[in-house]
């Protein structure tokens, strides 16, 4: 369906593209980018259907996405800002509650929000032209959707919290190199290497990408006896399955598989 701020693009193998569509305002959240971003992965959690992957990335080539709209929010009183952040808690953690795989596609600067979000996806390639910052603190907040939480994850605590109470940008390659990004990429680049990355993610078995995803995540949270028993409930739930069979096949047969999802 047509949204105001985003733009939604499936192919026929599964890969749906979501573009945040505001490049006149660096691709601010205000209002409406979470309420459509609340709307379109809502109900993936229960009813993903025949999605394989999400890609999201930013329109034009100056931001992925700058954070919150401040001219919206200018003025507003404390029950409005708490009712419209409510709406982003919704939508990123939609997005982190995604069953199928979600890649960032960072081509450009990632601020406040826009970094927060892009550490919502599972993973993220960059444009080497990329930003980064959480500079919330610099605004009298604090990261509050999934920042605090999701950063120190990737990076380690000690170096999460010098970036957030220092608010200072920082590159790409630190990015990288900190582990926060999986690849850089040349801007020209960038969604052509991100869709060939999900384009394997998409011949694979869905039940398999689903479950490795839901055994990582999970398990991730817990000591390392409960990760390997969620391990072994996720491995039997596809190893009971047709793809199972057809992967076996295909392999004995000499052929690519035909993954169905069950």
């Amino acid at each position: 369906m047509p949204f105001d701020t985003i733009i939604c693009e499936k192919d026929d193998h599964g890969l749906l593209v979501i573009t945040l569509n505001r490049p006149e305002f660096r691709n601010a959240i205000n209002t409406r980018v979470g309420e459509e971003l609340r709307e379109v992965f809502g109900p993936l959690r229960f009813t993903p259907g025949d999605l394989r992957c999400v890609v999201i990335t930013g329109s034009g080539d100056k931001a992925f996405c700058s954070g919150g709209d401040l001219k919206e929010r200018k003025g507003m009183s404390d029950a409005a800002w708490r009712l419209q952040h409510a709406v982003f808690e919704e939508a990123f953690y939609a997005i982190m509650e995604c069953p199928v795989p979600v890649i960032a596609a960072v081509n450009g600067a990632a601020y406040a929000g826009g970094c927060e979000m892009a550490l919502a996806c599972d993973f993220i390639y960059a444009s080497t032209e990329a930003k980064f910052a959480l500079t919330e603190a610099s605004l009298g907040i604090i990261p509050g959707c999934g920042g605090t939480q999701n950063l120190p994850r990737a990076i380690g605590s000690r170096r999460a919290k010098e970036l957030i109470m220092t608010a200072q940008p920082f590159s790409a390659q630190e990015a990288h190199d900190w582990g926060m990004v999986n690849a850089l990429c040349a801007p020209a680049e960038l969604m052509q290497k991100v869709r060939a990355v999900a384009a394997r993610i998409c011949a694979n078995a869905p039940l398999s990408v689903s479950q490795a995803k839901k055994s990582i995540d999970h398990g991730m949270q817990a000591d390392l006896k409960t990760g390997l028993a969620l391990e072994v409930s996720a491995y039997q739930r596809v190893a009971s399955s047709q793809d199972r069979l057809e992967g076996v096949l295909a392999f004995n047969e000499k052929r690519p598989p035909r993954f169905q999802g069950h």
